[in-house]
Parts: C-alpha cells; structure tokens; sequence
C-alpha cells in the first residue's frame, strides 16, 4: 500500500486535518472521533465515537485534467460501495457520490480538489461510513449502517484498508460504465425536485464533468450540477 495511513483520536474535520498537515506524497488519515464533519453544502454527518469510519484520503492524481475531475469522484464511490459488498447486497450510487442501501444512506463523501490550470495539483477525498452504530439520533431522513443490516460489528481498519486498496485501483482505470450500472435509481421513472417543484424524470445520463442529466416524463432534458435537483425519497 503506498498511502500513509495516519490515525488520530479525533479531529473537527479529517479534510482539515489534511490541509494542515498533508505534503506532496498520499496520506491516508483516519480519526476514531470527527466533531464537525461535513459532506456537500452545508450537511453535517452525524457520527458516534469509535463506532463508524471517518478518514481523508489525499492524491495527487497528475494523470486527470481539471476537466475529467469528475473521475475522482466515480472511482472513489466505486471503491467504497465494491468494499461494503463484501459484506451486503443491494448498494448504488447516489449521484454524485452518497452510497445507499436501498433507499437508506450508509456513507457519505466530500471530495475537494485543487486546480491549477488545467491540472489538479491534488484530490482529498473524505469519507464517513456508517459502520457499528446501532443507533442514530440526528434529524437526517434517512442514515442506516452496516450493523442495523447485518446485526454483526465489522472490523473498521480492515474496511478501510481494502478502501484504500480499490481507490488506488480504480483511479487509474476507466470506471464510467461501472459508475453508471451502480447509480441508485438507475432505472425507470423516479420524483425529483428542483427550483421549478417537482417532477419525474429518469436518469439520461452522467457527463464527463459530473453534470446530472435526466429526462423528464414529458421528454424534456434537464442537466443539472451539485445541488441543484434533489431526490424525493
């Protein structure tokens, strides 16, 4: 494995921790408490202490352009959902990047890259997984984890190491068509919601750049970037 794992007790925000203390090779580091952990906007994720896997992984991934970054995100969620397979079935991908089983979250992500022209100096990737938690006391619709599925505790570093095992491997491999067979509501009309209310669509298409394209039922195209649809679930 060529990425440093480092493991803290606790930290605000692994992502911060990497910005504060990250350098020019890989670094892996996992805290066993996150205060303050985001994903995208302004969610917060909601995790016991010692009970779940909060980490960052830093890359420097020279071989994406600034625009295929997107790649980052497809290999990352890719890796985490083939991993918790070996453990449960029925998992996709929620675009861009939230892991579900089912129509219940088990894993959220907030990946932050730099740009420098058109290169991406470097990728961090946080990760939260709902691992041992038995239960959850926050407002959030809908969090699950892998104990509620499976009744059993499961071993978080041997999660994430073969986590880490797979990012490595699939960041250098084109991973599009897998991304979009493992999309959560890949099929089939489904509600969503944007600024206009309501409305069903399916899923038309994900583009290079990580755009949402859906179709709605009257045959018109919608393309949408992060945050700007919403699945009603």
């Amino acid at each position: 494995m060529k990425e440093k794992i480092v493991y803290i007790e606790e930290t605000d925000s692994t992502n911060r921790w990497l910005r504060e203390h990250g350098s020019d090779e890989d670094c892996v580091v996992w805290a066993n408490y996150q205060t303050d952990g985001h994903g995208q906007g302004s969610n917060h994720w909601e995790s016991e202490r010692g009970k779940n896997l909060t980490f960052s992984v830093l890359m420097h991934p020279t071989h994406v352009p600034a625009n295929r970054q997107f790649h980052i995100s497809m290999a990352v969620s890719l890796a985490v959902t083939d991993a918790l397979g070996q453990y449960i079935g029925d998992l996709s991908v929620k675009w861009p990047n939230d892991i579900y089983w089912r129509n219940a979250k088990i894993c959220g992500m907030l990946i932050e890259n730099r740009l420098k022209g058109m290169q991406i100096c470097d990728s961090i990737a946080g990760i939260g997984i709902n691992v041992n938690q038995r239960e959850f006391q926050s407002d959030a619709p809908n969090p699950i984890s892998l104990w509620q599925i499976t009744g059993q505790e499961t071993n978080r570093q041997a999660l994430l190491e073969d986590i880490i095992c797979r990012i490595e491997s699939y960041m250098l491999q084109d991973v599009r068509e897998r991304y979009m067979q493992a999309l959560y509501r890949r099929k089939g009309f489904h509600p969503y919601c944007d600024a206009q209310g309501a409305f069903m669509a399916r899923i038309e298409d994900v583009e290079e750049d990580g755009h949402l394209v859906l179709m709605t039922e009257d045959g018109e195209q919608r393309r949408y970037a992060f945050k700007e649809v919403s699945f009603v679930i």
